[in-house]
């Protein structure tokens, strides 16, 4: 099943709090982002899972080092999920996972970039991430990059894995994209991309089945 996700990434810790009450209602998982966690800390995260304890928590630490040292806190203090940097290496991974297990939570491996995703992700997996996160960050997207074709990539490997996408929606705002045209035409590569994703999910549960 899929879930949606909405990133908070102001640095005003009341601003991130409203913004928060007021998208809760209408999706899964409520993202602190980096700057936002860095900026304001534990101390958001555990005001959000005290007013939101029907959402999903990520904070997006995107760590690089020191795995389980980092993450630990976050996790301790309600996170659901965590990110690291796929860049960090496995040790790092492995840390983050391995504080992820501690308290019956999950890790996120984000594979911004990393030039060999495929192999990386088979690895992380078989480490004991729960997520893949394919994700174009802000830079690439300015520059007019797509996550679609390393989700297609991603999902065909069928590791058994869940997989975040990040980096599409911000694309209908970018400058160069204002006409309607150019929306509608992202919107159906966006369908076609989940739906290739869906078709790949489907064809592995047959497969497990069988």
């Amino acid at each position: 099943m899929a879930l949606t996700q909405m990133a908070l990434d102001s640095l005003d810790f009341d601003a991130t709090v409203a913004l928060a009450e007021t998208v809760a209602p209408h999706v899964d998982i409520l993202e602190i982002g980096t700057p936002c966690i860095k900026h304001n800390g534990i101390k958001l995260l555990e005001t959000l899972k005290a007013k939101f304890p029907n959402n999903l928590i990520l904070v997006d630490l995107k760590t690089m080092d020191a795995g389980e040292y980092e993450s630990e806190p976050f996790y301790k203090a309600g996170a659901d999920i965590c990110t690291v940097l796929g860049a960090s290496g496995i040790a790092t991974i492995k840390g983050v996972i391995a504080a992820a297990k501690k308290y019956g939570k999950e890790c996120q491996v984000d594979m911004i970039n990393v030039d060999d995703k495929e192999s990386l992700a088979k690895e992380a997996v078989a480490a004991g991430a729960d997520i893949i996160g394919v994700h174009t960050g802000l830079d690439a997207q300015a520059a007019g990059h797509t996550p679609f074709a390393d989700l297609a990539a991603i999902a065909a490997l069928n590791t058994g894995a869940k997989i975040s996408v990040a980096g599409v929606l911000k694309l209908l705002q970018h400058k160069k994209l204002k006409t309607p045209v150019l929306q509608l035409l992202l919107l159906v590569l966006l369908f076609m991309a989940l739906l290739i994703l869906l078709l790949l999910l489907l064809k592995l549960q047959l497969l497990l089945t069988n």
